[in-house]
């Protein structure tokens, strides 16, 4: 026997003989580096027969709206990947332990943490150990029995792998409640310098595929509930579950349900699609990605300018901004933001990034409002919206008591609730500084920016420097670093043992 089969040999000896707490503690903490804490983005009750639910409001440490703290489990399939992506710390270059779960010690696992109430979800991704299909496909296998044997209906956010086959995409997405397919990083440049093997192609026609499901999927919900309801008008009666076996048609792994229109009754669908009586969804919750942020010299304007092409383009439901972390001394990722390499820094970074989405996808923001490519990066020692205030001096201050809604949303410290409370409550009377604070207005930062019956606040200076420096005081420079560490905290991992 060779070396090399031997060394093979040991390799599957060690990982066919690690029991399931081995596993999970290697798996859990390889998926570390996954972005994943967000809000389901899908409502579903609890069905008779079946365990867990799907709420909008949180999930994966966060606070649902009856306040339940509320987490999933993020882990991976397997950490044995076949690339060698300078950013990963699962990288076949990578000396590491590896392992792998079967389908059902996944699945025996997930429900076993939810009947103990340690989870309510499950993250789930996987590395590239043959091809892109079979590392889905074993995914998937996982998946289904989830769904199918232990009428799993807690919520489920997978990340599908870049070059799998449109027809696995298609069974992945029918069995979680959001889809990712991570772009990895801002430009088709720093991928290939970064991740050779990867090819940009493989990665965005996943995510149009994704796109177009859901789409469907969506608009077929909408005809299905409109001929429900006529069908109820016309008869006077509820339709039972048995009444429209078309209803079944886009169930997920059924072998007659491929072409649309082709159900031949209950019992050529799958279980799940059966209790439900309504067609299967495809990725209810929508689809997200993720860039990693700080591997590679791309500018923040090249970063924003990437994720609004994506929300565009693939109706993206989220982009995920990770902050670097070095998993190892790979002598191609050199750069350093802001010319630092505290920790820190990224994290601020990562975080003026995820503050400039939100301007630019709820405040009607556009993207050369805040950056452009002669004035390329974020202050870290600002946030966006303050950023964009003091470029734009000559629209300030405006008098609170009469400014439009549209106009109060812009300044810094007022945000859509903000505003609505200044507006209902100047109907009473005239504001003062006093008046805006009982509101709660941030005016920390607002103050800078507006008047109060026609008068600026006393002490303040209306000067680009003067405000500059009152937002940028040493106070909010301990703050940003404070927020930055917590950040940081916040990002680990809980230890389930």
């Amino acid at each position: 026997m060779t070396n090399a089969c031997l060394t093979v040999n040991i390799c599957l000896y060690i990982i066919e003989s690690m029991n399931i707490e081995q596993k999970l503690e290697i798996l859990t903490g390889a998926a570390k580096y996954d972005a994943a804490c967000t809000s389901s983005g899908v409502n579903r009750s609890a069905l008779p027969g079946q365990l867990g639910n799907a709420c909008s409001a949180g999930i994966c440490h966060s606070f649902s709206a009856d306040g339940r703290c509320i987490a999933l489990l993020k882990v991976l399939m397997s950490n044995d990947c076949k690339y060698n992506c300078a950013y990963c710390t699962n990288r076949v270059s990578k000396d590491q332990s590896r392992a792998s779960f079967e389908p059902r010690e996944l699945a025996d696992l997930v429900i076993e943490f939810y009947r103990r109430n340690y989870i309510e979800g499950l993250f789930l991704s996987s590395g590239v150990s043959g091809d892109p299909d079979y590392a889905t496909a074993r995914m998937i296998a996982a998946l289904s029995i989830l769904r199918n044997d232990y009428g799993f209906n807690g919520y489920i956010h997978a990340k599908g792998i870049p070059g799998a086959s449109p027809e696995i995409i298609s069974q992945l997405g029918y069995l979680v409640d959001r889809l990712s397919i991570n772009i990895e990083m801002p430009s088709s440049a720093s991928l290939q310098k970064l991740a050779p093997d990867k090819n940009p192609s493989a990665i965005f026609a996943p995510m149009g595929q994704i796109r177009d499901s859901i789409g469907e999927s969506r608009q077929y919900l909408l005809e299905w509930k409109g001929r429900r309801e006529s069908r109820n008008n016309d008869s006077g009666r509820r339709i039972g579950k048995s009444d429209d076996l078309s209803a079944l048609r886009l169930a997920a792994g059924c072998s007659t349900c491929e072409v649309r229109g082709t159900c031949t009754g209950l019992d050529d669908c799958m279980p799940a699609q059966r209790k439900l009586g309504r067609p299967a969804r495809f990725a209810p919750a929508g689809q997200a990605t993720q860039m990693i942020i700080g591997a590679s010299p791309d500018s923040d304007y090249d970063i924003l300018r990437t994720s609004v092409n994506l929300y565009d383009k693939f109706n993206m439901k989220r982009v995920f901004y990770s902050a670097y972390v070095p998993v190892g001394d790979s002598s191609l990722i050199q750069y350093e933001p802001n010319g630092q390499s505290n920790g820190s820094v990224q994290l601020v970074r990562e975080h003026r990034l995820y503050q400039s989405d939100w301007l630019l996808r709820f405040y009607n923001f556009e993207l050369d409002e805040l950056l452009s490519p002669d004035m390329p990066h974020l202050d870290p020692l600002l946030d966006p919206k303050c950023l964009w205030a003091l470029r734009n001096l000559d629209r300030f201050p405006i008098e609170v008591n009469r400014a439009p809604i549209e106009e109060l949303v812009r300044v810094p410290g007022i945000g859509p609730t903000g505003a609505q409370k200044i507006v209902r409550a100047r109907r009473s009377g005239a504001l003062d500084f006093s008046a805006l604070a009982a509101l709660r207005i941030v005016l920390k930062r607002a103050q800078w920016f507006i008047t109060a019956k026609g008068k600026y606040r006393e002490g303040l200076k209306f000067e680009h420097q003067a405000i500059y420096q009152g937002l940028t005081s040493e106070e909010a420079r301990k703050r940003s670093f404070q927020q930055a560490r917590k950040l940081e905290e916040a990002s680990r991992q809980l230890v389930l043992f």
